[in-house]
């Protein structure tokens, strides 16, 4: 199975071209997620109570789209076309999974699955509205982004002045409270990439000719990977660094 995976990629690598920049992340990206999902998993079993769940889920996010970047990779390098469709699997799955990891931070600090279901909600509202702008009713796009925008800018409310965010202030705790920032600054400024991608497309996008689709292409497997790893990198740090403020509580007694 080893020499039948190396082959595959083998003849991908020889596919690439010198300057095909865009596929050039794609490769990237794949490598990236996988060795992120490698990393978190075992981190995982490193880490203790409720930290092993939000670890895995952070693998889950980087696992997920690992495998949707290799199928991105191969439809990119036979097509020479954006594999939005690829694109809007991965981000129904591992949005949502982003969204969760918000709850099982606020948790232990009185986050109900009220809160859950809401931050679930508005980005599948994000992700539909967003796919069937760009691929089923192209012609009433702006429509469907603005419905899209909708699903956005309720999760952003939640992070910065809704019921998520008076949690993290409310718990008084240091370390959660600087990591739910990251989190927050996050969904603020990398995933606006998401909108300003879908402004571009090529029917009644407000972008359209400023941006070239392959440039969002490019945009996007970068803005994947910063986003995704770095959304797990932070519970990462906000795992390891609230159990060494519990155990530094415990020896001080």
């Amino acid at each position: 199975m080893s020499t039948q995976l190396f082959s595959i990629l083998l003849a991908d690598a020889v596919a690439l071209q010198a300057n095909d920049y865009v596929g050039f992340t794609f490769f990237i990206g794949f490598m990236a997620m996988t060795a992120a999902s490698v990393f978190f998993f075992i981190e995982s079993n490193r880490v203790e109570g409720k930290w092993k769940t939000s670890l895995v889920v952070s693998g889950l996010i980087t696992f997920i789209a690992a495998a949707h970047y290799w199928y991105m990779r191969d439809y990119w390098l036979q097509t020479g076309t954006s594999p939005t469709q690829f694109r809007y699997i991965d981000w129904i799955l591992t949005v949502p999974l982003m969204c969760v990891e918000f709850y099982l931070i606020l948790r232990a600090f009185g986050a109900t699955t009220a809160l859950l279901w809401k931050m679930i909600g508005y980005s599948l509202l994000m992700l539909v509205a967003g796919y069937l702008g760009e691929t089923v009713y192209r012609d009433n796009s702006v429509l469907w982004g603005v419905i899209s925008t909708v699903g956005y800018v309720g999760i952003l409310y939640e992070t910065w002045f809704g019921s998520a965010k008076k949690l993290a202030q409310s718990s008084n705790d240091p370390v959660l409270n600087q990591a739910f920032s990251a989190l927050a600054w996050f969904v603020l400024v990398g995933w606006a990439i998401y909108p300003i991608g879908y402004m571009a497309i090529e029917t009644d996008g407000w972008l359209r000719g400023v941006l070239a689709i392959q440039n969002m292409d490019l945009i996007y497997n970068i803005g994947d990977a910063v986003n995704k790893i770095g959304f797990g990198l932070v519970i990462y740090s906000l795992a390891v660094n609230s159990m060494a403020a519990e155990k530094a509580k415990v020896m001080a007694k």
